[in-house]
């Protein structure tokens, strides 16, 4: 068999920070993990190609070289998945397709040959000997959850990964908490699913061997859902390896708020490597956080726990969400208070969405609020439901935060109260020569033509004389305010 493996394309979005990274020369922030993860499922004597559309062209003679396209897909690349399908159907090619969007609403795929759905620990070994038989079935579904210490080792070598910011791997799927709009736990269970410390080891020894050196993404949901293993198995063991291979990467991932209350995990955790994490902060007003089960963020001080992380070496990115029920116009300003005196440089505010298989989609549902699908992109002003608040007055609400938050001047203040606060950890990797010239990039576009230059040049004379440490900071977050900007037009 000749297998293409499709990622399809990412439209420009918050999370795409496609203007940033042109600044370093890359094409795309991450790779498609769970693509190379499959191909690793596959039989060993079939031929792989990975195509990542974000990084690379699809051509016609790559889809006329398979024996089958597997695409996996989240719902914001809807529109690249539909035009791939086309060309497939075209060109007469089969097509196996699986990941978040096709398990969530997979009755919209009606052209594709095989969905295999779930985890393809368990579904693509199904579909796989089914083939072998001639009786391939054209869905493939499980209740079940994997055991993820089974999973293989992500076939690392189809990245063209010269393109890519940052590497990815995961530790764990599932997560113990069960908050109203989320689906994860409807993907991947309340139950943590780790995999082995030397599994992990193996992945990064993958990576190191690869020639990558730089960032790499836990792209846990949660990553401190099962803290106790954390503390005393694989964080020790990345500690240790990562002095014999004399610090090659830095890493960034996910968790709840809770890590704030756990000084070791945070110590042990900087000591591996870590010196970022996103957090899904959600709303500052209490009631909303009742409302959306979010139990982890209630009745704490979260200006509080994010300025602690920050002080272990650890920055914090955010997630923030306006349009619950219980919302009123006064938390559009809340908001914004929140975000510039918490020091959270990337603030992602969106709008709330409820997607298929959420708590918050059955509730809306039964209660006749559901409009349609959603868009996968809770930044692009739109929203899937009929909101408590008057909808008019939701949006201007939310531009208003926008602007209160991206404006440059705004922007500017919040990178400075991080800078002041933080204090990044000791051992960090070597710069690039990407990230050089991405640098001197820096000082022509923000520093010359950009019209809001006078921000970049306070920000660049302040850390180069009262905190040097933080100098490549400041120029990473100037820019990062050029794609916020770019990405949220008008602010």
């Amino acid at each position: 068999m000749n297998i293409l493996l499709v990622n399809p394309k990412h439209p420009d979005t918050y999370w795409s920070f496609k203007h940033a990274l042109k600044f370093i020369s890359k094409r795309s922030a991450i790779p498609p993990l769970g693509l190379v993860t499959v191909a690793s499922l596959l039989p060993s004597p079939w031929k792989r190609k990975m195509v990542d559309i974000n990084v690379e062209k699809l051509k016609d003679r790559d889809i006329a070289w398979a024996d089958y396209v597997f695409i996996s897909a989240m719902s914001i690349q809807y529109d690249s998945v539909r035009e791939i399908i086309d060309r497939c159907k075209a060109a007469g090619t089969k097509m196996v397709a699986g990941g978040p969007l096709f398990t969530e609403e997979h009755e919209k795929f009606e052209d594709v040959d095989h969905l295999v759905l779930n985890e393809a620990e368990i579904t693509i070994q199904e579909f796989l000997n089914d083939l072998e038989n001639g009786t391939p079935k054209r869905m493939y579904q499980t209740d079940d959850f994997p055991d993820i210490q089974q999973s293989p080792l992500p076939d690392f070598s189809l990245l063209k990964t010269s393109k890519y910011a940052t590497m990815a791997i995961q530790y764990s799927r599932g997560c113990p908490f069960n908050c109203e709009f989320c689906d994860i736990t409807a993907l991947f269970g309340r139950k943590v699913r780790t995999k082995s410390s030397s599994q992990i080891l193996h992945e990064l020894e993958a990576l190191y061997n690869n020639g990558w050196r730089g960032k790499i993404f836990f792209v846990d949901d949660n990553f401190i859902g099962n803290k106790n293993i954390l503390k005393k198995d694989l964080l020790p063991a990345m500690i240790d390896w990562m002095e014999t291979k004399n610090h090659p990467f830095t890493f960034l991932t996910e968790a709840s708020i809770n890590m704030a209350d756990d000084t070791e995990l945070m110590q042990l955790m900087v000591k591996a490597g870590f010196d970022k994490v996103f957090v899904g902060i959600e709303t500052p007003e209490e009631e909303s956080l009742k409302e959306c089960n979010k139990v982890q963020n209630s009745k704490r001080g979260l200006i509080d726990d994010v300025q602690l992380i920050h002080s272990y070496g650890m920055e914090v990115s955010g997630g923030f969400i306006v349009g619950f029920d219980n919302d009123t116009t006064s938390i559009f300003q809340k908001q914004i208070d929140f975000i510039q005196k918490s020091g959270i440089v990337s603030a992602m505010v969106g709008l709330l969405n409820a997607p298929k298989k959420t708590n918050l989609y059955e509730r809306l549902k039964k209660e006749g609020r559901i409009l349609n699908d959603i868009s996968g992109d809770n930044t692009d002003y739109s929203i899937n439901f009929v909101p408590k608040m008057d909808k008019q007055k939701l949006m201007n609400g939310y531009q208003n935060i926008l602007r209160g938050i991206y404006s440059s001047k705004a922007y500017y203040y919040r990178v400075l109260t991080f800078l002041k606060n933080y204090n990044p950890p000791s051992k960090t990797s070597m710069l690039s020569y990407e990230y050089l010239m991405g640098f001197i990039k820096s000082i022509f576009i923000l520093g010359i033509v950009n019209e809001f230059r006078v921000y970049y040049w306070k920000l660049f004379f302040w850390s180069l004389f009262k905190k040097p440490r933080v100098f490549p900071l400041a120029i990473t977050y100037s820019i990062y305010g050029y794609h916020f900007r770019k990405v949220f037009k008008g602010v």
